[in-house]
C-alpha cells in the first residue's frame, strides 16, 4: 500500500510543479508522477533530505527538484518545437 501512497504524492508534486512553472507536463497523470519521482530524486541530491516527509518524499526538496525538472523540460520541448519549423 505504500507504493500507492508514493504514486499519489509523486503525482501531486509533479502537478504542483507544473502549476508553479505554468507549463503542462507531457503525459498527463503519468507525466506528473514521473516528474514527481525524478524531481524528488533531483531535489534530494541537490538539497538533501529535510523538511516534512510524506509517501517517501521530502516535500520541499522534491517540489523544488520537480520545478527545476519541469522548467528544463519545457525549455527543451519548446526549443524542439521551434527547430522543426
Amino acid at each position: 500500500m505504500s507504493w500507492l501512497w508514493a504514486l499519489i504524492v509523486g503525482g501531486i508534486i509533479g502537478w504542483l510543479a507544473g502549476l508553479i512553472v505554468g507549463r503542462d507536463i507531457p503525459g498527463g497523470v503519468i507525466g506528473n508522477i514521473i516528474a514527481g519521482f525524478i524531481g524528488g530524486w533531483l531535489g534530494s541530491v541537490l538539497l538533501g533530505e529535510w523538511g516534512p516527509a510524506m509517501g517517501g518524499f521530502y516535500i520541499v526538496p522534491a517540489l523544488i527538484g520537480a520545478i527545476i525538472l519541469v522548467a528544463l523540460a519545457s525549455l527543451v520541448f519548446r526549443s524542439m518545437g521551434r527547430s522543426r519549423g
